[in-house]
């Protein structure tokens, strides 16, 4: 029952902020300012999921083939992969470094 609860207090609160972001002036969101936060924000958000994904096991940070992994596909963005490619260079950097490792 307290799952069915929490799945209808979501839903409120995700009706609740789409129509708080509806009822923002559209002037407002026609300030530069805004509209650059409104773009950086995504990349931001991804950037510290990436970063908790890579480097986060529990309540520690840990360097393993996961960093391993995201240098290589880093290294792949500098050189202009393709991104299919940059996502295989990261499958097999860490596959093998996790197959060598143990």
């Amino acid at each position: 029952m307290s799952t069915w609860i929490a799945v209808g207090v979501t839903a409120l609160g995700c009706y609740g902020v789409k129509l708080l972001g509806l009822s923002v002036p559209a002037g407002f969101l026609e300030r530069p300012v805004v509209r650059r936060l409104a773009a950086l924000l995504p990349i931001a958000l991804l950037a510290a999921l990436t970063a908790l994904q890579a480097f986060g096991d529990g309540r520690a940070l840990v360097l393993d083939a996961r960093a391993a992994g995201l240098a290589a596909a880093g290294v792949a963005l500098l050189l202009r992969a393709p991104f299919l490619l940059v996502v295989a260079v990261a499958v097999v950097v860490t596959g093998g470094l996790r197959a060598v490792t143990g």
